[in-house]
């Protein structure tokens, strides 16, 4: 049991007929229909959403409302119009980065319609949430990609910025995703930092700073839309590599004091929702149950995934492509990310666990690509990429559901991040002299992943009647 906010409606029990009269009263003075459509408005936004969107695609969603339109047809509208904006993108004229820019911002407000729209006419469900969710990041790497064709047309080969923009970006989220699961239920959970970031809460101004230096979805959409319009993709890409760089040095650090100096107690439940966002495939699991033995799984979690990453990316950064000292690095790569996820992750720090390991196999996947001799590597890198991070953000998804992870044979058959990263290190060793092949291999290997996962994702969602969840991992 317990009371919710009513805000401007009214409840009470009258125990007379004076009282029964003021309440009635009470209740027809409110407006039914104002309070429904400000309802329908997220009470906790971005900035530019809040200011500039949430006014008048309130009443776009009431309109919708009136005229049958369901939120699953306004998220596809959405999703339509990107799509056609990242075709305006990759035509690479001035008038086509112009028409991108606009048709961008209307996809935006259509992305908040629907939501709206939803809340306005209490049409919830778990498919609306899924499509929500998935088509957030579907539209926001197509567009991406039409920037980086565009660019091409004017011979200005930005696919590496296109590729750092979509792996930063996700890494950030993955931070975002393991630090609430691993704190959400923990108890003793408040720190100094938390009293203090409630004390800036109560100084209006900061709230609003804060939800816009970390660069939330209104904002960077924003951005993205008007340097496209006004500048080039190669600014686009790296305004929005600077802007996320900061607002994940920022949130990260935060996270970091706050697990530093609190006292928490992280469940069972959190362990495991750690290690299924790790993505540990079957050679990681072998070499766990060896080092459980060996006795270097008794370092922290986040330690030996930190000592992973740390082997790998600078050795992919130093090495010559097709080096087979990368190959040699891979391998340890996987011995002391094995390790890593050998006990329960429910370290002060282990939730930075997921994102190393997210940051390890997606850099690996770009600079390879980048070092190749052959331009087409890089965009077959970005599909490689695009697919692997889908099906981290559909665990995230399924595990905010309580449905738990994808089933384990879909991690076997795509190999855990570990095999993958392995795979495309042996790839580029083999492969050295022959830069089509080794862009064929990613181009293939991309397809294979996006192919199972989708396929796997869909039926879930279709059929499975999980709990809708909507992706609030960027929370202003």
């Amino acid at each position: 049991m317990h009371r919710p906010q009513l805000g401007t409606l009214v409840a009470t029990v009258p125990t007379d007929a004076e009282a029964r009269h003021a309440a009635r009263a009470a209740v027809e003075a409110v407006d039914d229909e104002a309070v429904r459509l400000r309802s329908a408005v997220k009470a906790h936004d971005g900035f530019f959403t809040t200011f500039f969107v949430s006014p008048y695609s309130r009443h776009i969603a009431r309109w919708c409302a009136r005229r049958g339109l369901t939120p699953n047809q306004v998220t596809t509208a959405s999703l339509l119009t990107a799509l056609i904006a990242a075709g305006c993108a990759a035509t690479g004229a001035r008038g086509g980065y112009i028409a991108a820019g606009v048709l961008l911002i209307v996809s935006f407000v259509l992305d908040c319609t629907d939501g709206q729209l939803a809340r306005y006419a209490l049409k919830y469900s778990t498919m609306g949430a899924w499509l929500d969710a998935t088509f957030d990041r579907a539209k926001e790497y197509a567009f991406y990609a039409g920037l980086a064709l565009g660019a091409a047309r004017d011979g200005d080969d930005v696919w590496a910025l296109a590729l750092g923009a979509m792996v930063l970006m996700t890494c950030r989220h993955v931070v975002d995703f393991s630090f609430n699961e691993a704190n959400h239920d923990a108890t003793a959970n408040t720190s100094p930092t938390a009293a203090l970031s409630s004390k800036l809460d109560g100084v209006g101004w900061t709230v609003w700073a804060r939800r816009m230096i970390i660069l939330p979805i209104g904002e960077r959409w924003a951005m993205i839309a008007v340097l496209t319009a006004a500048t080039s993709p190669r600014i686009v890409f790296w305004a929005l590599i600077v802007g996320c760089a900061f607002g994940a040095c920022y949130t990260t650090a935060g996270r970091v004091l706050r697990s530093l100096t609190r006292k928490a107690k992280r469940t069972d439940r959190a362990a495991q929702a750690l290690a299924d966002l790790a993505d540990s495939g079957p050679l990681a699991s072998l070499v766990g149950r060896i080092s459980g033995r060996a006795g270097i799984a008794k370092l922290p979690g986040f330690v030996l995934a930190f000592v992973a990453a740390g082997v790998l990316i600078p050795a992919v950064l130093g090495r010559p492509f097709g080096d087979g000292g990368t190959v040699v690095a891979a391998c340890m790569y996987v011995v002391f990310a094995g390790a890593a996820v050998a006990r329960p992750l429910k370290g002060a720090l282990d939730w930075l666990v997921p994102p190393l390991f997210r940051a390890a196999e997606y850099t690996t996947v770009l600079v390879l690509a980048a070092r190749s001799d052959v331009p087409q590597a890089l965009p077959a890198a970005f599909g490689l990429v695009a697919a692997v991070a889908y099906h981290h953000y559909d665990t995230v998804y399924r595990i905010r559901g309580g449905t738990g992870a994808p089933p384990a044979w879909l991690v076997r058959v795509t190999g855990g991040h570990e095999g993958r990263t392995l795979l495309v290190t042996v790839l580029a060793a083999l492969l050295a002299d022959r830069g089509d092949d080794f862009t064929l291999a990613l181009t293939a290997l991309a397809v294979a992943v996006a192919l199972v996962v989708l396929v796997e994702s869909i039926r879930f969602w279709v059929s499975s009647g999980a709990p809708a969840v909507h992706d609030e991992g960027e929370t202003a």
